[in-house]
């Protein structure tokens, strides 16, 4: 969270991105693709390990790629506040997250991908207090590939705004998403920004 204020409404779309995503492939495609290039072949078994040999699968029941685990909050000489995703997420919304004003923290994202690669996971989070979205973030995650391991992306350092008018309660939508624009899970958090730990 930052202290500038975002003035796009919810619905509106980052126009000053133009990227545009490659075509989707799937895993063997993409492994079998260049067969006869050796140094090709090896190079991706280095980068996707045993998703080159079997189809990873974390999961049976959940049909999707990404399954997201956790979200922590990174503070330097504390205790990571950790928000679990596995459960009912509709929980998150009675439970009060409270955190010092102008803190600098990072947002850690634990999360499996299976199945397939995923390309261009984002994490996107709006910040809204009362009714009102006061920021909008975007942090870039990267592409995965699949893997029985929990695999962790740390955000760089932010800082929570200060000062009187800041503080009190903020309600936070959260999404995890990719260049395909699927969503692998959205939540909604509440953080009580205080002039103090408690």
């Amino acid at each position: 969270m930052s202290t500038e204020n975002i003035t796009k409404g919810e619905n509106e779309q980052d126009e000053e991105f133009t990227y545009k995503p490659p075509p989707e492939k799937t895993l063997k495609e993409i492994v079998h693709a260049d067969d006869e290039d050796e140094s090709l072949r090896k190079y991706k078994e280095t980068l996707l390990g045993n998703a080159v040999k079997d189809v990873v699968i974390v999961d049976a029941s959940n049909p999707k790629r990404v399954i997201v685990k956790a979200l922590a909050l990174l503070v330097e000489g504390r205790e990571d506040i950790t928000i679990d995703l596995s459960g009912d997420l509709s929980d998150l919304k009675k439970k009060v997250f409270k955190v010092k004003e102008g803190i600098q923290y990072k947002v850690r994202i634990d999360f499996f991908v299976q199945r397939e690669i995923v390309t261009g996971l984002k994490y996107v989070q709006k910040i809204y207090k009362c009714g009102l979205q006061v920021e909008k973030m975007t942090q870039m995650v990267g592409s995965y590939a699949p893997k029985n391991e929990i695999q962790s992306f740390t955000s760089t350092v932010e800082e929570m705004p200060c000062g009187l008018l800041t503080r009190g309660s903020y309600t936070v939508k959260s999404l995890f998403t990719d260049d395909d624009k699927n969503e692998h899970l959205k939540w909604e958090w509440t953080l009580e920004l205080k002039k103090d730990w408690d």
